[in-house]
């Protein structure tokens, strides 16, 4: 990870988002002046019984026994450390302070894992002598490694509700969940972006701000993994993304009154008949109100009702190609195109739960929209249901913050 890095700020479970300036540092040169003597009085020489001092670097009895998450450290006994340098493979310095009267010297850098580090000492004992101990340190190689699948990619534009999504292949133990939150950082550029981090599952964390992302922001997360245990024997691993949020796309669908409004950055852009979900069938096809987040988009989809539980027997079933389809939940609710249902939108409810508008207009709010967008839907008694899509927005931040595993 680049030391140019932006961190983030904490505050509990809440991070106050900004750019700084984190450094590698090299502890070197820790040698003082030595006493002087009299004017005319030569300095008492070494006796046979000083003996030098003894340098010891922990973590060399057994190789690749050092855990990343433990210092490396080194003492001093019989005198006073007065230079350690510890680097990595590519001869970048780890970063440590000293402490005890000189005797004792510790990393404050994280350790990475299936690492060798060189280190270099000198001490000093009481009657001046040096003494150099040159050592390497391994650090242990996990037997398995947790990976963090990250959402939006590295690279991305993304709407200003999108929320970071991180999924490791390997469930975090309850008690490892402040460890691995506390190394996952997130910045912007401008700063100033307030957000906290809130487990979905054992393999699930997600990172939302306060209110939607600021248009126009750059962000970076940095998952500082490698040094955490996630679960006992398990890892994790290390990356950085980068992504962008665009324009503030930020649609309203009336579901009562059939209309969606698409607003970018706060002015109006269209107004488009649509038809929602029809009643009857016990409430089944009713469109969904809350905050919505657009999740893909696909140029062209086959929709098959028995993918959302309609079995091939009942009245309801459909099996249809639609265009310009655009995902708002998990359980199957898009907008899209329908030709069909024309003389329908805006003016009646009759679709399976979908925004069903005319081709030209799904065209155009196809070439309109990108993943992170959001819809809200208002005007009918059936919630979106947790865990159903990107729905990070259908409760308080104060709420939201209570899935942090930090101490608020």
């Amino acid at each position: 990870m680049s030391s140019s890095r932006a961190r983030s700020q904490r505050y509990g479970g809440t991070r106050l988002v900004g750019a700084g300036v984190v450094g590698l540092a090299l502890v070197v040169g820790l040698s003082g002046c030595q006493p002087g003597t009299a004017a005319g009085t030569a300095a008492p020489a070494a006796t046979a019984s000083a003996a030098p001092a003894v340098i010891t670097v922990e973590g060399t009895e057994v190789a690749g026994s050092v855990r990343p998450d433990q210092p490396l450290v080194v003492t001093a006994a019989g005198g006073a450390l007065t230079e350690v340098a510890v680097t990595t493979p590519e001869g970048a310095p780890v970063a440590g302070a000293l402490g005890e009267g000189g005797q004792r010297w510790t990393s404050t850098d994280p350790l990475a894992p299936a690492t060798r580090y060189a280190v270099h000492a000198v001490a000093r004992n009481a009657a001046g002598a040096s003494a150099t101990r040159d050592a390497e340190v391994a650090t242990l190689t996990p037997a398995t490694t947790a990976f963090p699948a990250v959402a939006p990619l590295s690279g991305s534009t993304v709407g200003v509700g999108m929320p970071i999504i991180v999924t490791l292949d390997e469930p975090v133990a309850e008690d490892r969940r402040a460890a691995v939150e506390e190394q996952l950082r997130v910045s912007t550029d401008p700063q100033g972006v307030v957000g906290a981090w809130s487990w979905q599952s054992a393999t699930k964390v997600e990172f939302r701000p306060e209110n939607y992302w600021p248009a126009h922001t750059k962000v970076h997360v940095d998952l500082d993994l490698g040094s955490v245990e996630v679960s006992p024997g398990v890892w994790g691993t290390t990356r950085d993304i980068d992504f962008t949020v665009g324009s503030a796309m930020v649609s309203h669908v009336d579901i009562a009154a059939h209309t969606l409004t698409v607003t970018e950055d706060g002015t109006v852009l269209r107004t488009i008949p649509v038809t929602l979900g029809q009643s009857g069938s016990g409430g089944r096809y009713v469109t969904r109100s809350g905050t919505k987040v657009i999740m893909s988009l696909e140029k062209s989809r086959q929709m098959d009702a028995e993918t959302t539980g309609v079995s091939k027997d009942d009245p309801n079933y459909y099996n249809v190609a639609v265009k310009y389809a655009m995902r708002l939940t998990n359980s199957g609710e898009f907008l899209h195109a329908a030709p069909w249902s024309v003389g329908s939108q805006g003016r009646a409810n009759v679709s399976h739960g979908c925004t069903g508008m005319s081709t030209a207009d799904a065209q155009w709010m196809f070439a309109h929209s990108k993943v992170g967008d959001v819809v809200t839907y208002s005007g009918s008694d059936r919630a979106i249901e947790a865990g159903n899509g990107f729905d990070v927005w259908n409760e308080s931040f104060a709420d939201w913050k209570g899935g942090s595993a930090l101490p608020s």
